[in-house]
Parts: C-alpha cells; sequence; structure tokens
C-alpha cells in the first residue's frame, strides 16, 4: 500500500524532524495501553502532540492479517488505513488519518498509522458512566446519535466488526448529539444481509445492558430500521444471539 500523508500536516511534521518512517519509528513515547502481542508480532498505540495539535501514533511489528487476497499476511494497519478511505468515500462518520506508511527492516514488517485525535469527542462508555446524571433529552439524543450512526455503516453494505461502546465516539451539539467510529481494522463488506447486521449490533447492546434498558433497545431500533413492525423481531434475535453469547463465555 503506498503511503500516505495528510498534507496539512506535512510542514508540522518536517517542523519537528518527524518527516521520516524513521524518524516515527524510533519516537520514544509512553503507550496509551499494553501492547497487543500475536505470535512474534506486537502492536502499540501512544498520544503524540506537537505543539497544539494532538494525535494518536500506533507502531506494529509482524502483526499481520491473513486472507485470500494477502495469504503470506500484511500489517493490520494497512487494512485499517484502506477502510479509513473507504468510510470516507462512502460518506460514514469516523476517524481520520494524518499518516500512514509501512516498511520491511531487518526482516520484520513495519507499520506506522497516525490518525488525528478526536479533541471535544466522548466515546459511548464514557457517556454510560454518567448515565443516570444525563437528563433524558441527553439520553435519548445519544442513543438516537448511535442508531444513526449504525444506519449510515449499514446502508453503505459495510460492517464493522468491532461495534462496541469504546469504539463509537460522541460529541455533543447545539441540539442532540453527533457520533463517529473508530477501529475499522475488522470492517467488511455485508455479505448475509440482515444476520450480519444483527451480528454487528449485538455486542453494542451486550456490553451496554447494564446501562441500556428495553427502552433504549426500542428507541434505537426505531431510529435505525426503516419500519417499526420489524422491532419484535430484531428484539428477539438480538436477546437470543446475546444468550448464545453469553453462554459461550
Amino acid at each position: 500500500m503506498k503511503d500516505f500523508i495528510d498534507p496539512t500536516i506535512a510542514s508540522l511534521l518536517a517542523q519537528h524532524q518527524l518527516d521520516s518512517f524513521t524518524a516515527l519509528w524510533n519516537l520514544q513515547l509512553d503507550a496509551v495501553d499494553e501492547a497487543n502481542a500475536r505470535g512474534n508480532g506486537w502492536s502499540s498505540v501512544a498520544k503524540l502532540t506537537l505543539g497544539e495539535r494532538i494525535f494518536y501514533i500506533k507502531r506494529q511489528a509482524n502483526y499481520l492479517t491473513r486472507t485470500l487476497h494477502k495469504p503470506f499476511g500484511e500489517p493490520t494497519f494497512a487494512r485499517e488505513m484502506r477502510n479509513i478511505q473507504r468510510y470516507q468515500k462512502l460518506g460514514i462518520p469516523a476517524l481520520n488519518a494524518a499518516y500512514f506508511a509501512q516498511r520491511k527492516v531487518n526482516g520484520e514488517q513495519r507499520a506506522i498509522l497516525i490518525t488525528h485525535a478526536l479533541e471535544g469527542w466522548h466515546d459511548l462508555a464514557h457517556w454510560q458512566t454518567q448515565w443516570q446524571e444525563l437528563s433524558n433529552e441527553q439520553q435519548q439524543g445519544i442513543v438516537q446519535a448511535c442508531a444513526k450512526l449504525a444506519k449510515t455503516l449499514h446502508e453503505a453494505k459495510q460492517v464493522h466488526g468491532c461495534f462496541y461502546p469504546k469504539h463509537i465516539f460522541l460529541q455533543k451539539q447545539a441540539t442532540g448529539f453527533t457520533a463517529q467510529l473508530i477501529d475499522l481494522e475488522k470492517t467488511r463488506p455485508i455479505l448475509l444481509g440482515r444476520r450480519d447486521r444483527i451480528k454487528d449490533l449485538e455486542p453494542l447492546f451486550r456490553r451496554s445492558q447494564v446501562v441500556w434498558g428495553r427502552e433504549q433497545t426500542q428507541l434505537f431500533l426505531q431510529n435505525y430500521l426503516d419500519k417499526c413492525d420489524e422491532i419484535p423481531y430484531w428484539m428477539e434475535r438480538l436477546e437470543a444471539r446475546r444468550k448464545h453469547k453469553e453462554s459461550r463465555a
């Protein structure tokens, strides 16, 4: 995959002597959480502040995804970068890339993906921790924004693959909320229609069940579905899948 750099930050990277793969790779930064490991590979994320601009820099070595098109594997960030570009073309609200490049160094497949920080946004998990403190209007606005995001995603014939509260970011507007997605590496086209859509949405409700009740689920589906008479079927299928997943835990 070709290198990418957001033209609006090219001079900023140069100003900080970070306009090369090697310079970005060698940056000493504290990871925001524990690095992921897979076989002999690893992947980590750190916060990068350049002047008044904030980014997240993701670096990985030999952390690969194997597919029919890439049987020998490719960095998972290459797949995520393609999905970021796909979301932009399809009009699905999501994070924006600032930089991407991959290199083979000393036998390692390395990749760097930098994304713009979502300043002024908070993930759904954050909003749910203070759910009882929110007004009924705010609660409804959040649920409706999440439903609108899911509808936009699925009408574009895509499933996110990790539709969790921590991957849905919301920002309060003058009226209501707006939402967008992060962590796009598992995105793929919808292949099985409604079955894929239910599978994509179920983790959101399972991980929100302590906060969201039946009323919020119904409100979500009212804003997600074109036909309200389908709500009972979707409620039933989501509940059945939740019980199935929990029985295997």
